[in-house]
C-alpha cells in the first residue's frame, strides 16, 4: 500500500490519501481522542503522540499535529493508517453515519429557497476546492443576510481560514445570492 502525503494551507495539518475510499461520501472531523469512539481509524491515529485532530474525508485522512515536527510523526502516521487498512477494520464504528456531528442547520422558512441556493454553491463551487486542501466546509445556518458555515479538518484553525472566507466564500456568494451580505465561521 503507497499512501501518498500533501501539505494543505494549514502548516499544523498534513493530507494524507492512502489511494482506497475513506468515507465516499460526508465527513467526519473528531478533536479529540473521547471523540475519536466514533472512529477506530481516528483512534489509533490518536495514539500517534502529537496528533491534536483528524479529518476523515472521501478519499483522504487529514491529520493535525499540536506539537512535534512533521519528520517525525509522519512516520507514525503512515504506519497506523496502513495497519488500519490492513487489519480489514471499518472506518467508522458501527451505528455511525458519515455527517452525524452536524447540528441542527438554522435559518427561516421563507429563506429556505435562498438557502437552497446557498448550499447548491457550496456543494459545487467551494467544497470541491477545499477538499483539495484537506478541509470541509458545511452550511450551518442562514439570518439577517450572514451565512454561518462550520469548517472542519485543514481549515479549522488555518491561517488562511479568514481569507478564504471573506476572500473567496463570501465574494462568491454574495455575487450569485444578493441577499447575502456575509459570512462568518462557527
Amino acid at each position: 500500500m503507497f499512501i501518498q502525503t500533501e501539505a494543505t494551507p494549514n502548516p499544523a495539518t498534513l493530507k494524507f490519501l492512502p489511494g482506497r475510499t475513506v468515507l465516499g461520501d460526508g465527513g467526519i472531523n473528531v478533536r479529540s481522542p473521547a471523540e475519536a469512539a466514533r472512529s477506530p481509524l481516528a483512534q489509533r491515529l490518536f495514539e500517534v503522540e502529537g496528533v491534536s485532530g483528524v479529518f476523515l474525508g472521501a478519499d483522504f485522512v487529514s491529520v493535525t499535529k499540536d506539537q512535534g515536527e512533521w519528520p517525525q510523526i509522519k512516520p507514525a502516521i503512515l504506519g497506523a493508517i496502513m495497519e488500519h487498512y490492513m487489519s480489514g477494520a471499518p472506518i467508522l464504528a458501527p451505528g455511525v453515519d458519515n455527517d452525524g456531528e452536524d447540528e441542527d442547520e438554522f435559518f427561516a422558512p421563507t429563506d429556505a429557497e435562498i438557502v437552497e441556493t446557498i448550499k447548491e454553491l457550496l456543494e459545487t463551487r467551494v467544497r470541491p476546492a477545499v477538499a483539495n486542501d484537506g478541509g470541509d466546509i458545511t452550511f450551518r445556518g442562514f439570518k439577517d443576510g450572514i451565512v454561518f458555515l462550520n469548517m472542519k479538518g485543514s481549515c479549522s484553525g488555518c491561517p488562511s481560514s479568514t481569507a478564504t472566507l471573506k476572500n473567496g466564500i463570501q465574494n462568491l456568494l454574495c455575487h450569485f445570492v444578493p441577499e447575502v451580505k456575509e459570512v462568518q465561521a462557527v
